[in-house]
């Protein structure tokens, strides 16, 4: 039986059309970037979200500067391919670089300065995007947290290959040591896929190998599970549910270890937290996240 398919038109960013739904009164989400130009063989994003869109620097701005005006204190900004805000915009920067004129980096430092936002976050990155140059602007802007969530996925260089992840684990490495040298104290999180197609247990092992010499302070799993329209799914690798699931069980048992270890630097210390509400489960208490985004 075939499939019809319809033609669409690329859907465009209209503005100032909804108020984004907001689910606290004191953090809010600020999309920078629509759509996502990856070629990732497991995922299905590209096909339901479309190409890549940047929103204006003006527009994200005035976003931010409206929400501060309402009491807002902290923002997140938020993209599929966060790093690659800006390829999409016109014009190139005046210095010569032959850079965009926008750039992530760019975005960053034209809101840092918006009156009355005390904390900026961002995500998701992807690796083949995050530069030394974003990560010292970072360092060196007061406003922007700590907090780095950059998927890995595999610890395994054929499995990201066939991934068309764009990396290597050394390069992953590196941005990793990069961030470590500008930021000792900065917190790292990830995503891993297990099970993806064609994974031995060897590959496997690289990614917890991966998991234990980075040290992450989270990173969220996943066993791999097919898409509908992805060249993944049409392998005939599969690996076994049943390896799939004990995959998983082993790499999150690693992750909660290492998460362990990592949050005990923070035992003994005083650190400021931005108060976010009640304790739903202990009334008494108030709760909040600290630079680095640990509960607390």
């Amino acid at each position: 039986m075939g499939q019809q398919v319809c033609k669409t038109e690329a859907i465009q960013i209209l503005e100032d059309i909804a108020t984004p739904r907001r689910d606290s009164q004191i953090s809010a989400w600020v999309n920078v970037i629509y759509g996502c130009n990856e070629k990732c063989t497991y995922c299905v994003v590209p096909q339901t979200r479309g190409v890549e869109q940047s929103r204006t620097a003006e527009a994200i701005r005035a976003e931010m500067v409206e929400l501060a005006a309402q009491g807002y204190k902290e923002v997140t900004l938020l993209g599929q391919n966060i790093d690659a805000y800006g390829r999409d915009l016109p014009g190139f920067a005046p210095d010569g670089s032959g850079r965009r004129l926008w750039t992530f980096t760019d975005l960053l430092q034209h809101v840092h300065d918006v009156e009355g936002i005390e904390r900026i976050r961002f995500a998701t990155s992807h690796p083949r995007y995050f530069t030394e140059r974003l990560i010292k602007a970072c360092s060196e802007m007061p406003k922007m947290m700590p907090f780095y969530h950059i998927p890995f996925q595999s610890g395994d260089n054929e499995i990201l290959k066939e991934m068309k992840r764009g990396y290597t684990h050394q390069r992953y490495r590196r941005i990793i040591d990069t961030i470590r040298h500008y930021m000792p104290n900065a917190a790292v999180s990830g995503d891993a896929i297990v099970g993806f197609p064609g994974e031995t247990e060897e590959q496997f092992e690289a990614t917890m190998t991966l998991i234990r010499e980075i040290g992450f302070d989270t990173v969220n799993t996943a066993a791999y599970s097919p898409r509908p329209n992805t060249p993944a799914a049409d392998r005939e690798d599969q690996v076994a549910d049943l390896i799939k699931l004990d995959r998983l069980h082993r790499i999150n048992a690693l992750v909660n270890e290492c998460a362990e270890e990592r949050s005990a630097r923070y035992l003994h210390t005083v650190q400021e937290v931005l108060v976010e509400g009640v304790n739903p489960k202990i009334p008494t208490q108030m709760m909040g996240r600290n630079g680095g985004n640990r509960l607390t």
